[in-house]
């Protein structure tokens, strides 16, 4: 039974629709996933086929598998059965569309506080769409913003946006690319009815130009009358496919709110079956729909797809031999292009964040200050054995208790401020980019599905850093040593400032590789937060590990590294007090320094890792 109104279905979609006018097609696309031990379908066998400049809405109860079935259209999720066509194109087997070809709005903002509304769309032209010059991105931005509405609001900052705003923004940041497919992920939740209205509207207004194909997801039934179709899911099945004047008439009910209460009186299988049955007298009238408002010119289409006109309700075939139009496909920017778009909005966002400013001045000025409390014990001389031969064996031995007092007092307080400014640098460097990438993670993976590079990405990420880096760690260096001149000895300041930079460099790197591979902001910072913890007591500067212990702890603890360089960088004098105070074994400073960069190294592993990998969900 299923196998023949499988057929019949198949058959009379062929016959009503031009394969031409077929743009997006699915045949019995399955997404499934395991729980409890056993394979459960999110979606089920989903197949229907959806003409250009089209405007079909996803409805069903919360939990039927709507948004699963958009991020599945979108290629977000990887269908387990069936398969995907995109003008004659199997994109199960021949890959996905190209990041221009399709826009995708999700529920969640994908647009940052900080920046403007023209900001936000620069951005996103920027880094989506080559553009020939100046002229051609201000006449795109200023195009996307007027289609929008959005163009009194150019000036406005997106965090005093309105939620009806915030959605037409982003419709507007996906259509700089003049997409062909546009699927919208409850763009209309949480809306006042107004608002609703309007972004129904300005939906179906933009699925009638350049035959773009709209779908929305949504769980409201106002406003059905604008859109071409209506999809119902019901356990992730199909249960109905047709034009909304239909649907109170399919499912015997008065109005179309009662149609979820009706579903749920008999299982998703009968309603799938029932609706293979019954499916050709609604796909009739959906085609004669169609091609009435084509015909009409309701419907913008390339003018060789176009149907002839119908005349006694006689249907007549585009000419074969002019069925499909190649719009020249829009280029994507460069590594370069994008990497200095994403490092020049960065630091716009950095310097619009007020309390981010000012929490890094804090620590600029703080840190350092912190360092230096200890300076006037690391400044004190220390006595040396008199040349002077004396009989007295009393003497000598209240001198070299002086001596031996001290070089206690200096040794630990040179090794003191070295170890404390290599973990308030540590701190520092956990600040930097415990959130830098977690914090963003969704917005990142927009982007990613738009066409930006993951390397682009990193590479401005490291490059933010890597300023902060410098800035943070020369000025602890350079502050101190007003108060406390470094000895000169191996290398002296200088080589003492290149570890501070190493040590700051290695956490900065390691806690970006933690923000990239977690799934939350909280989960990262949360880490880093532990991780810069265990650096003073595992480094050996306070108290010596047991050998057994130290053996395995070392190579992961950055701070020892950076102390034990400092360390083996102080002049005689300095390092022998220093050696008086502690137990821990030093590293030679080019161990340190290898070291040092094997953690940065791994840092920016775990982040490349993390960036790349897919984590939308």
């Amino acid at each position: 039974m299923y196998l023949e109104t499988k057929e019949l279905f198949l058959s009379f979609t062929d016959t009503h629709l031009s394969p031409s006018l077929h743009v997006l097609e699915l045949q019995d696309v399955c997404f499934t996933i395991q729980k409890d031990g056993a394979p459960h379908h999110l979606v089920d066998r989903a197949s229907l086929k959806i003409p250009r400049g089209h405007f079909m809405a996803i409805v069903g109860p919360s939990g039927c598998g709507k948004t699963t079935l958009l991020k599945t259209i979108a290629g977000l999720n990887a269908e387990s059965a069936g398969s995907l066509w995109w003008n004659g194109r199997n994109l199960s087997e021949e890959g996905d569309l190209e990041p221009w070809e399709i826009g995708y709005v999700p529920q969640f903002s994908i647009a940052y506080d900080q920046l403007t509304v023209d900001e936000s769309v620069e951005t996103a032209t920027k880094l989506r769409v080559k553009t020939k010059n100046v002229e051609d991105l201000d006449h795109r931005i200023d195009h996307v913003l007027e289609k929008t509405g959005l163009a009194t609001l150019a000036d406005r900052p997106v965090n005093v946006l309105s939620g009806g705003q915030m959605r037409r923004l982003g419709l507007a940041m996906e259509l700089v690319s003049d997409p062909h497919l546009l699927l919208c992920d409850e763009v209309t939740s949480g809306l006042d009815p107004r608002s609703e209205r309007d972004i129904v509207h300005l939906l179906h207004d933009l699925s009638r130009k350049e035959g773009r194909i709209v779908l929305s997801v949504t769980h409201s039934l106002a406003h059905l009358e604008l859109y071409d179709s209506i999809l119902v899911l019901h356990e992730g099945k199909v249960t109905y496919h047709g034009p909304p004047e239909g649907l109170a008439h399919y499912f015997s009910v008065e109005n179309t709110e009662l149609v979820y209460p009706k579903l749920a009186k008999q299982g998703a299988e009968k309603w799938r079956l029932a609706w293979l049955k019954h499916n050709e007298a609604y796909y009739q009238k959906m085609v004669q729909n169609r091609d009435r408002m084509v015909n009409e010119g309701k419907i913008e289409l390339p003018s060789l797809e176009r149907s002839q006109p119908v005349e006694n309700n006689e249907e007549v075939e585009p000419q074969s031999d002019e069925v499909e139009v190649k719009a020249a496909p829009i280029q994507s920017p460069g590594f370069f292009s994008q990497f200095y778009t994403l490092l020049s909005r960065r630091w716009r966002i950095f310097f619009r964040d007020r309390g981010q400013v000012i929490l890094q001045l804090a620590i600029l000025l703080c840190f350092p200050l912190l360092v230096t409390l200890f300076s006037e014990k690391a400044n004190a001389n220390m006595r040396k054995f008199s040349e002077a031969t004396s009989d007295r064996i009393e003497a000598k031995i209240k001198e070299s208790a002086a001596v031996r007092q001290d070089q206690l007092k200096v040794g630990s307080a040179v090794s003191g401020m070295i170890m404390f400014q290599v973990v308030l640098l540590s701190l520092m460097g956990s600040n930097n980019a415990a959130r830098e990438i977690a914090g963003e993670r969704l917005i990142l993976e927009k982007e990613k599905f738009g066409g930006v590079r993951p390397l682009a990405y990193l590479a401005s990420k490291v490059t933010f850093l890597t300023i902060l880096v410098l800035i943070q760690s020369l000025w602890m260096a350079y502050f101190v040593d007003f108060f406390w001149p470094f000895p000169e000895g191996d290398g002296g300041l200088a080589r003492h400032a290149t570890f501070l930079i190493m040590v700051n460099a290695a956490m900065t790197a390691i806690c970006l590789g933690i923000s990239s591979l977690m799934r939350t902001a909280e989960q990262a910072s949360l880490l880093s937060v532990y991780l810069v913890g265990f650096q003073l007591p595992l480094s050996g500067a306070v108290l010596a590990l047991p050998g057994h212990i130290e053996t395995f702890t070392r190579p992961f603890i950055s701070a020892y590294w950076a102390w034990s360089g400092s360390v083996k960088s102080l002049s005689g004098e300095h390092f022998s007090a220093v050696k008086t105070v502690i137990e821990t074994t030093l590293s030679s400073a080019n161990i340190c320094l290898f070291v040092l960069g094997i953690h940065i190294l791994v840092g920016l592993l775990a982040s490349w890792i993390g960036i790349s990998r897919h984590q939308w969900d």
